[in-house]
């Protein structure tokens, strides 16, 4: 058998489940012979296909004469690096099917999958009213997944707040780390906003129920995570503003401390300079030292005092 037999021999990464005349069809990290297998089955546009399997999409819906197409991110928490990253879900909805294609990274989506696999009870529940519910209980928990990554970056600006006024914590690096967190939020939450608030609209034909109260609830949690990232995002520059202001105003008190220790200690530096010379001064080392070597050396440095201070008024630095 050669390779690409082989290739062909080897099942597709693909799962669905029935209910009536609705199919689900999940497609976890989607290679080229899934799009294919998408392509010979369905009458799918190659450019959706395409976008499918493309890391850099912007989330988008297109829609067709007989079906839906749209591209939809969703944050991915690493707790282990504390920051999150975008995770696609690509859509097709049609009249008698709801494909899905991600990386598995999703677990509300994973979880809600298997859900229908083994219990017809939950099957019935969410296929037995269109393609179109179906889709919007599908968004429904990747929304409500959003709450608890909102939930640990609240906790994070708590902690850092109590952090920002003790001086002994050094919060630097916290605060950025969080800001970055906070930013990546916003840019996968922003474009998304837009896909949601206009798609009731167009699946109403796939569905059997009126979904205007349920993507208006759906609207209201995104707008809430939208407002609360928002606040947390000015809450922070607040943040970032004090620590800088707190840890220019202690540096100030150090540099305050250290010069009035330097100003004390230089006449003691001149007089034991002038002192410690070999050269015969009064009342040194060496008596008998004449009083007009000891002027002509104090107008000498006086002279190099005064040249110093010219020079740096002429640059305007005093």
């Amino acid at each position: 058998m050669t390779i690409s037999q082989e290739k062909k021999a080897e099942p597709l990464n693909l799962e669905s489940v029935t209910w009536g005349d609705l199919t689900w069809v999940n497609i976890e990290q989607p290679t080229r012979r899934e799009t294919e297998y998408l392509a010979k089955n369905y009458s799918f546009h190659l450019y959706d296909l395409d976008d499918c399997l493309s890391r850099k999409q912007r989330p988008k819906i297109d829609e067709y004469q007989d079906y839906l197409f749209m591209v939809l991110h969703f944050p991915r928490y690493h707790k282990e690096e504390g920051k999150s990253t975008p995770s696609q879900v690509s859509v097709f909805v049609g009249e008698k099917y709801v494909i899905t294609l991600h990386q598995g990274e999703l677990k509300p989506l994973v979880k809600l999958f298997r859900q229908c696999q083994i219990d017809a009870d939950v099957r019935q529940e969410h296929l037995s009213q269109g393609s179109g519910y179906l889709l919007y209980r599908i968004i429904d928990r990747l929304i409500d997944y959003l709450f608890p990554i909102l939930d640990k970056i609240l906790e994070s600006v708590d902690n850092i707040e109590d952090s920002v006024f003790d001086e002994k914590i050094e919060v630097a690096e916290d605060l950025a780390v969080l800001r970055r967190d906070i930013i990546t939020q916003r840019r996968i939450i922003w474009p998304m906003r837009a896909v949601i608030g206009s798609l009731e609209p167009k699946l109403k034909r796939f569905s059997k129920v009126d979904l205007n109260v349920y993507f208006g609830d759906t609207v209201d949690h995104v707008d809430k995570v939208w407002d609360t990232l928002d606040e947390c995002k000015e809450v922070i520059e607040v943040f970032k503003d004090s620590d800088y202001t707190l840890s220019a105003e202690r540096l100030n008190h150090i540099m305050r401390v250290l010069t009035i220790i330097s100003t004390m200690m230089l006449p003691l530096i001149v007089i034991s300079s002038l002192w410690s010379m070999n050269v015969p001064l009064p009342f040194g080392a060496n008596p008998g030292g004449s009083p007009y070597v000891f002027v002509a050396m104090v107008i000498v440095l006086l002279s190099v005092v005064g040249g110093m201070l010219y020079f740096f008024h002429r640059k305007r630095w005093i």
